[in-house]
């Protein structure tokens, strides 16, 4: 289960959230070519990788900052980036592109300080950006809890696509990382679920003087959670394969 689009229209191009995808990109491509040479990827995450160890010793400050535009593989690159393209453009919309990049820096730089909490002599590297997009995604909750988000599930060879308020989407998925922080060892290596339930919960919080001068709860109430613009509407387009007719079975007559 994952979001595929939402149907809030933002009122200003996003070039904060493109310039940040840009430099999560290049980025990983400047050093995806030594990610199969063990030595060298070590060396790279022991410079600018998020490393708990490093920080209680007072070192490595800032790689709160530089762990978040680092991935450990496709994958994690091309989801990451999808969140950010989903939910960053509204958030953009509602800060204003300066303010929107320092609550972005803020909220990632958060999101690491929690998993360094969680484990402070851990030796593993955390990197991605899933604690700044959690982040995003907790501002959006406050700022558009009944936006409608397209969801895909899949479940083996079935899949559909559902729209969802956004609140439920993103309760879920707070719930997922909450609940694996409280199941998993943050000295082994996997998920950072700390970093992501921190970065979402340093997120609502510098998004609470934003909501609070738009109205609060008022604000809530005007526009009934729903974004405070007309939102988008999409049409699913049937398949233009063409179905091949069930052939008829032929009568048999009494002389058969």
């Amino acid at each position: 289960m994952f979001p595929i689009r939402d149907h809030n229209p933002s009122g200003r191009t996003p070039y904060v959230t493109y310039i940040l995808m840009a430099a999560n990109v290049g980025i990983f491509l400047s050093y995806v070519g030594i990610m199969q040479d063990a030595r060298l990827i070590s060396g790279f995450w022991a410079d600018w990788a998020l490393v708990p160890a490093r920080l209680d010793q007072g070192q490595g400050g800032y790689t709160l900052i530089s762990s978040m535009f680092l991935h450990g593989g496709w994958m994690h690159l091309i989801g990451n980036m999808l969140f950010l393209f989903i939910f960053g453009d509204n958030v953009e919309d509602e800060m204003g592109h300066i303010g929107y990049l320092l609550f972005y820096l803020v909220a990632g730089a958060a999101a690491g300080w929690v998993q360094y909490l969680s484990a402070p002599f851990s030796t593993v590297p955390t990197v991605g950006a899933s604690g700044a997009i959690a982040g995003v995604m907790g501002a959006y909750l406050l700022l558009f809890p009944k936006a409608k988000v397209d969801i895909l599930i899949i479940f083996i060879i079935f899949f559909r696509i559902f729209p969802i308020p956004a609140w439920i989407m993103l309760a879920v998925w707070f719930a997922l990382q909450f609940v694996g922080g409280v199941g998993s060892d943050p000295d082994a290596g996997g998920v950072a679920y700390w970093a992501h339930a921190g970065g979402f919960i340093a997120g609502v919080i510098l998004t609470i003087p934003a909501w609070l001068r738009r109205g609060g709860p008022s604000f809530w109430e005007r526009t009934e959670g729903h974004p405070p613009h007309p939102e988008a509407h999409y049409t699913l387009v049937k398949s233009s394969i063409p179905k091949v007719p069930r052939r008829q079975q032929r009568r048999r007559g009494p002389w058969s």
